[in-house]
């Protein structure tokens, strides 16, 4: 008979790591007597990250006394207390390998069922004073489970488990967690897995994205999405520029073909390249990025490019850069690419942000979809209206495609109903006026603000998240579980003297610096150049930290769990092998 063991809550408080402050509910302690468990936690109890630790799937935390004895022999180490793992029940039995996710259980008087395995993150690593744990807690089949609350009732150390129910599938704790986590997962076994009612929502999303038939071979779409297939080429080839147009004062598009003329790989609609030049003979090499704005094929790559206030590169391709001239591109990167189906299609754009979803109407229009398509844009007036000529035919060579332009300050000369069809800005109050479905799938891009507040809005008016699609120029938005910080200067380099290693090149930070030892991975490197980074685990497990290896290797260690998606690197257990260029 299994028997719970101890119950150990806590409260979420702030612990000094790495000169941050970490917000963590993971120090769990002991109590006596009997306590009551509720819908989402035992009583004097709390999780820090809601997120990633909260709600009713994730009630209350299980580990067991034979996992504890695992580790000890494992790390040589006899400093364990009850609640070191962050669990809030100690079990004696209910192992990893023989607790079905489904299963029922009666305890005290209440009765709880098995949800999902844990989520591994870097806090448990914190706790245990050993980085890799998350890592080890998944690689050794190890990682303990969540309850959810069924019938609520008072528990207490002593209290005997007795089995109520037998989850349908019978797939184990164990198991289900090697099937997002590992490498080669089951078909038939993740098919199983969506039949089981009592699995939480975030692990079947996990699971139906490696279903999807258009998954990618490798890396790992249930745990980040790696933007179609692997790239053209690796690293950067030399590209000829055959023109140059101007769209409109500030924004020109330039052309690119091979130099042998051979055909070019076809990008994906919404893709970006990596482009990498000098603008003087003996200056620096520096490198950019910009979507291609045209139609996909094999002809050329067109990219248009915005002239940026103190724009080094954007002043050199305005003012310098002819027909016939060089430039170093990377092949076709990027994760925000027009979905297939039948759903409608929104593209909402301001600015220069017209250019990715520019191509996803090239697309549209050049395969003669039959779905709707609405594009809205915003500018400030006909002046800074770049494309309105080229996206109004492509509209009308689509059988249900919609316009909606909206200037913010129109000029003398713009006419309403010819140049513009509204005045302000754009919001969820606009789509409800031109009979935008909230059942589309959304594409914006724009400035930093527009994006913020436009997917917001979305949200609140009743898109589905999973079909807002964002691009963002410049770096993306951070990821920190349990870190929040007020402000972020610009990247620089690291504080004290440079390193000697190889080059490492930040594209989307425009940061180029030495790579330092001191350091134990690319994450901590970009974390001392304030480099904005996503993490999670920190140990090559979640993928929270793919990222596009632009060009160059690296060098693992520890090796990751399941390798990235071919042309990405994970670079929380990562070194340079030489120069490289990360598209962070």
């Amino acid at each position: 008979m299994a028997r719970l063991i101890s119950v150990n809550v806590g409260l979420p408080r702030d612990v000094e790591w790495r000169g941050e402050q970490v917000h963590t509910a993971i120090w769990k302690q002991p109590v006596e007597g009997r306590i009551a468990a509720r819908r989402l936690n035992l009583e004097g109890d709390g999780q820090g990250d809601l997120a990633g630790h909260g709600g009713e799937h994730r009630a209350v935390m299980v580990y067991q006394l034979a996992s504890y004895r695992y580790w000890e022999a494992q790390l040589g180490r006899n400093d364990f207390s009850f609640g070191q793992f962050g669990e809030n029940f100690t079990v004696d039995g209910l192992a990893d390998d023989e607790v079905c996710i489904g299963d029922r259980y009666r305890i005290g008087s209440a009765v709880f069922e098995v949800t999902q395995p844990r989520v591994t993150c870097f806090r448990v690593g914190i706790r245990m004073a050993e980085p890799a744990m998350a890592a080890l807690l998944v690689s050794h089949h190890r990682p303990g489970f969540y309850f959810r609350v069924l019938e609520e009732g008072e528990v207490g150390a002593g209290d005997e488990i007795t089995k109520v129910a037998d989850g349908v599938e019978q797939i184990t704790v164990a198991s289900m967690d090697a099937l997002l986590y590992l490498p080669n997962p089951s078909r038939a076994l993740l098919e199983r897995a969506l039949r089981i009612p009592a699995l939480s929502q975030g692990w079947k999303t996990s699971f139906a994205a490696l279903l999807q038939p258009d998954a990618p071979v490798d890396g790992n779409p249930g745990l980040k999405a790696t933007g179609g297939p692997p790239p053209a080429w690796p690293g950067f080839r030399p590209m000829q520029v055959t023109r140059l147009e101007r769209e409109t004062a500030a924004v020109t598009s330039l052309y690119l073909e091979q130099q042998d003329g051979a055909p070019l790989p076809a990008a994906l609609p919404g893709q970006f390249l990596v482009l990498r030049l000098r603008t003087t003979p003996d200056g620096p090499m520096l490198l950019r990025n910009y979507s291609i704005s045209g139609m996909p094929d094999a002809k050329n790559y067109r990219l248009s490019v915005k002239r940026e206030v103190n724009g080094i590169v954007s002043a050199y391709i305005h003012d310098q850069l002819h027909a016939g001239d060089t430039l170093e591109s990377s092949a076709p990167r990027g994760a925000f690419t027009l979905k297939s189906g039948d759903a409608p299609v929104v593209l909402l754009s301001a600015g220069i942000g017209a250019t990715p979803v520019l191509a996803m109407l090239h697309f549209l229009a050049n395969t003669a979809s039959r779905r709707a398509v609405w594009w809205i844009y915003g500018a400030r007036n006909g002046a800074q209206h770049p494309f309105a000529k080229e996206s109004r035919a492509l509209l009308q060579a689509l059988i249900n495609g919609r316009s909606q332009i909206v200037y913010s300050q129109p000029g003398p000369g713009d006419g309403l109903g010819v140049d513009y069809d509204s005045a302000g800005h754009m919001d969820t109050a606009l789509l409800d006026r031109i009979g935008v479905p909230r059942q589309a799938e959304f594409y914006l891009c724009g400035p930093s603000s527009f994006l913020r507040d436009l997917a917001e809005g979305l949200r609140k008016w009743g898109a589905d998240p999973a079909r807002i699609h964002a691009e963002v120029f410049g770096p993306e938005a951070s990821i920190t579980p349990g870190i929040t910080r007020t402000a972020r200067p610009p990247a620089h380099p690291p504080s004290g003297q440079p390193g000697s290693g190889p080059q490492v090149s930040f594209t989307r930070s425009g940061l180029t610096v030495p790579w330092d030892s001191r350091f134990s991975s690319l994450l901590e490197f970009a974390e001392a150049c304030d480099v904005p980074v996503q993490w999670a685990c920190r140990s090559g497990v979640c993928h929270t930290c793919e990222c596009a290896l632009i060009g160059g290797s690296v060098l693992y260690q520890p090796d990751p769990l399941q390798p990235p998606a071919t042309g990405n690197v994970l670079i929380c257990c990562s070194k340079p092998a030489g120069d490289m260029e990360l598209d962070l």
